[in-house]
């Protein structure tokens, strides 16, 4: 199965904006620039993410959108107990979801630390399933650059397609844009491999210690302009993870971002989303701020460990009119 075309080219960092956006010359400027978006209003951001929730999927496309859903998932394997065996058990429940039916769509991608990239990419092979790694000292992003550069470097050489970073909250929260942005765009250059491809890079901003959606939205639009591929709510180890919300939030942030620069980025709320129900939530949201154009892998993911179970539970259920025993899905 060929790679999706998450993976060919793309334009990085500056060279993505349009004409009329300032230079990104210092802190000061930059700070101009983020205070000067529009204010978030909550009352109304809020409302409107409980309205499309209650938005409900017909039952002509509920196939579709679970195979959809399926296909967004980055399966994902986080803990400090995680083996090589255990990252070879989670890819072969990615290569094979359902070993009854084979016409299951598969995930998008494994997303392990960087130090089992190796593993998730041998066991994956030529599938066309990618391999995430997290990186630069995931989840708190607490060390120095040199680190967090090697950490994106082993894990790109391991294998990984895509990094998923963690920003600074301490330097954004405290005003230091710059410093933020100049880590992102060097992380960007360390996914680039000897032969000039590289691994695409999700930018994850831990809204849930953003603390205000002004901040969400202005750490969306400086982790654009700095060359993020995507922007992750969450590292699934703060609470709150992932919410309706905010990912509405960033998605409006990604959909303004093409308008003004002609440039699509990709959204992946991760932690807390466990059910069907959840899922199709999102995929309500996804088509209804940002528009059909993302309703692909390519530009949606979920960053889930025990959704796919559900998903497939569901699945069967619409096939067949019934529920299969419980050893019908495989538990993580």
């Amino acid at each position: 199965m060929a790679r999706s075309s998450l993976h060919g080219p793309r334009l990085t960092a500056v060279t993505t904006v349009a004409h009329d956006l300032p230079p990104v010359s210092d802190n000061a400027a930059l700070t101009r620039w983020l205070h000067g978006l529009p204010g978030v209003d909550q009352v109304g951001l809020e409302a409107r993410a409980a309205g499309l929730s209650t938005r409900s999927i017909k039952t002509t496309s509920k196939a579709w959108a679970i195979d959809t859903a399926i296909s967004m998932i980055d399966l994902t394997t986080l803990e400090g107990a995680d083996t090589p065996g255990k990252v070879r058990s989670l890819c072969a429940k990615a290569l094979v979801p359902d070993p009854s039916d084979p016409t299951t769509p598969r995930p998008a991608a494994i997303c392990v630390y960087g130090d089992l990239a190796h593993v998730a990419r041998e066991a994956l092979g030529d599938s066309g399933i990618h391999v995430a790694a997290v990186a630069t000292a995931f989840p708190s992003g607490r060390a120095s650059m040199p680190v967090k550069l090697a950490d994106t470097r082993d894990a790109v050489a391991g294998g990984a397609d895509e990094i998923d970073m963690v920003i600074d909250r301490g330097a954004f929260l405290s005003g230091r844009y710059l410093q933020v942005f100049e880590e992102i765009v060097a992380v960007k250059e360390a996914c680039r491999r000897p032969d000039g491809t590289s691994a695409h890079l999700k930018v994850i901003l831990e809204t849930g210690e953003l603390a205000t959606y002004d901040n969400v939205r202005r750490a969306s639009f400086l982790a654009m302009r700095a060359g993020g591929d995507f922007i992750k709510t969450s590292t699934g180890k703060v609470a709150p993870a992932a919410t309706l919300p905010v990912t509405l939030l960033m998605l409006e942030a990604v959909r303004d971002w093409r308008e003004l620069t002609g440039v699509q980025i990709g959204v992946k709320p991760a932690g807390g989303i466990r059910t069907t129900k959840d899922a199709m939530k999102y995929l309500v949201t996804v088509s209804e701020i940002a528009g059909p154009d993302w309703l692909t892998s390519d530009w949606f993911r979920f960053g889930a460990s025990g959704l796919l179970g559900d998903l497939l539970l569901q699945r069967q259920k619409l096939a067949t009119g019934a529920y299969s025993g419980s050893d019908y899905v495989s538990i993580d």
